[in-house]
């Protein structure tokens, strides 16, 4: 609780004192609930080969985030596949490691 600024503290301490309700109808809980259901189902294993470069970065970027490594991998395909990581092209900065400029965002 030590990472909150003030705004979050005062809506944390709004919700601890029950001063918050739900604006969401029961359709909306419903269809919110599917898709969290939806999302979080995992029914295929994949196999793959990555540099062992790559995979100690993603290890120590995933504990930096606080999630297993095949998480951050997983959140990564997903949101690539529903077209929230785009590709991103750095003008002002070489990569440090060598790799192409462009980068996933």
């Amino acid at each position: 609780m030590n990472h909150l600024d003030p705004e979050e503290l005062d809506v944390l301490s709004a919700f601890e004192q029950g001063k918050l309700t739900s604006v969401a109808t029961k359709s909306e809980l419903a269809r919110f609930k599917a898709a969290a259901r939806a999302t979080a189902i995992k029914d295929k294993r994949v196999n793959i080969r990555l540099s062992s470069g790559d995979l100690s970065d993603l290890q120590v970027r995933a504990l930096q985030e606080g999630v297993p490594y095949q998480t951050l991998i997983a959140s990564i395909v997903h949101k690539y596949v529903t077209g929230r990581l785009a590709e991103k092209t750095e003008t002002a900065a070489k990569p440090a490691t060598g790799r192409s400029s462009k980068r996933l965002a």
